[in-house]
């Protein structure tokens, strides 16, 4: 008579073995495992999908940071003082490249920081909250315009050592003696100035005026100002987009002589 061996069976309700001995279990269902794999890999993926947006955010708001501290930062215009070259609300691109590798030039349109409190007492602004901190980092980073507090914007019309007079006999500005044509750039109607002076700029300083001269308080009232206050040298209209273009005065200087 054959004997089956002990180890053939299992007591263990809902459990058997084989005649080898080996245990079997219960079969899972394929698609379980599937299921499970896609879970994993759509969280690997958005995980993912996270890190690689963060960097590149980063690295974005990084390099938009060093364009604006050493190549160009926008500013917005506040003020209709350089009226019509610039209007209220224009977002202008300014240039600090040019300024260390070159140097400022009659006519040239440059911002620069408040010399002696030429805008006098500012408002305060009562915009303290989680807006203004979010508006103040994007200004830094150069995501925004800088609104052009503690900034002016005026056109350079003397440099050191030049004498700049209002008015000759056709009612022209002169610069060390040379009448400049203006019209490419004053306001429509407005006279080069209405108050009459001469001026030599002292070496090192600049003399500027605003373009609508009838709106502007400039070098005529406040004097010259230091050049190292100079942050750039504004060359473009960035917005709106009806106002794109570059900034120049069409040569008005150009047959100025030296001083």
């Amino acid at each position: 008579m054959l004997r089956v061996p002990p180890e053939a069976f299992d007591s263990t309700p809902g459990s058997a073995r084989t005649p080898q001995g080996e245990a079997l279990t219960e079969e899972k269902s394929p698609r379980d495992g599937a299921e499970n794999t896609e879970d994993s890999g759509s969280k690997r993926g958005l995980s993912a999908f996270i890190k690689e947006t963060a960097i590149v955010v980063v690295l974005s708001l990084i390099i938009a940071t060093v364009v604006r501290i050493f190549l160009v930062q926008a500013f917005l215009i506040p003020s209709g003082s350089m009226e019509d070259t610039l209007l209220v609300g224009d977002r202008v691109l300014v240039s600090k490249i040019s300024l260390r590798f070159g140097e400022v030039h009659r006519g040239d349109v440059v911002v620069f920081e408040d010399p002696n409190n030429w805008l006098g007492a500012q408002a305060p602004d009562d915009d303290t909250g989680v807006g203004a901190a979010v508006q103040e980092f994007f200004e830094f980073v150069g995501v925004l315009p800088d609104d052009s507090e503690e900034h002016l914007i005026k056109r350079v019309i003397g440099l050191g050592g030049d004498t700049v007079a209002c008015c000759d006999e056709s009612g022209r500005l002169t610069v060390n003696g040379e009448p400049v044509d203006e019209t490419a750039y004053l306001f429509p109607g407005d006279s080069p100035s209405l108050k009459e002076f001469e001026e030599t700029v002292p070496d090192g300083e600049l003399f500027v005026m605003g373009d609508h001269r009838s709106n502007s308080g400039d070098s005529r009232i406040h004097g010259t100002f230091d050049e190292d206050l100079v942050v750039g040298r504004a060359f473009a209209v960035a917005w709106p987009i009806s106002r794109w273009g570059s900034l120049s005065d069409d040569g008005a200087f150009d047959a100025v002589p030296a001083p």
